[in-house]
């Protein structure tokens, strides 16, 4: 990979807006730690070509303002968070299709981000009290098993096959609106409790035809990389 102007572009402007929020919220964290971040995934994303993908790394960004809510119970803005997360999800595979087209590097790109983004926010959850320990392992355990059978394909000298997938968008969308949920309801002082008996269900039955679907997918043939 190489810089491109489409990438260092969005660095710069999600840098920014990291550093206006840093400023005007005040977070509960170090200030350095957090400008850290914003600067280490813009560098990171001058590399990543696409529209598309400009708008999914926007999730990695919003992975450290989602952690400090998290940790913090914050419960309102980390349901703003998360509703931003939400709306990067269903825009960035709209632009992929309509300018981009999806790509391999897109595919691989996606859950990578949406782990590191939902797995912080249940683990800071599940600190917090607000949701039970097991359903964040749930949550963490969707996203890391498959980028680990992922590094064993490739150890084994095969490619894994990198694409959106339909139970994948579809686990990762109610991830992100049951979550969402609980906090929002936790925050208006509602009785929360169909809801996480809603996530604790739904949950772990999508993670699961996840890992179905990407089995099956695993079945099919696979494209070798170079000899040697």
């Amino acid at each position: 990979m190489r810089l491109n102007r489409v990438g260092i572009a969005a660095g710069v402007i999600y840098v920014v807006l990291g550093l206006l929020w840093v400023w005007l919220a005040q977070p509960p964290a170090p200030a350095w730690l957090l400008v850290a971040w914003f600067v280490i995934v813009a560098a990171i994303e001058a590399f990543i070509p696409g529209e598309a993908n400009q708008v999914t790394l926007a999730r990695a960004h919003l992975a450290a303002p989602a952690l400090v809510y998290s940790l913090a119970v914050a419960l309102g803005p980390l349901a703003v968070v998360l509703a931003v997360a939400g709306l990067s999800d269903l825009v960035d595979g709209t632009i992929a299709r309509r300018f981009d087209r999806p790509s391999t590097l897109g595919g691989g790109l996606d859950p990578v981000v949406d782990g590191l983004l939902l797995g912080g926010v249940a683990i800071g959850l599940a600190l917090g009290g607000t949701i039970p320990l097991w359903l964040a392992l749930v949550i963490v355990t969707r996203y890391l098993l498959p980028a680990v059978g992922g590094l064993v394909l490739i150890s084994m000298h095969r490619r894994p096959e990198l694409r959106h997938t339909v139970s994948g968008q579809i686990s990762t969308s109610l991830i992100i609106v049951l979550v969402g949920g609980i906090c929002l309801f936790r925050f208006f002082n509602q009785d929360v409790t169909n809801v996480v008996v809603g996530a604790e269900v739904v949950i772990p039955i999508a993670t699961i035809a996840t890992f179905v679907q990407l089995a099956l997918a695993a079945r099919r043939p696979v494209v070798n990389t170079e000899p040697g």
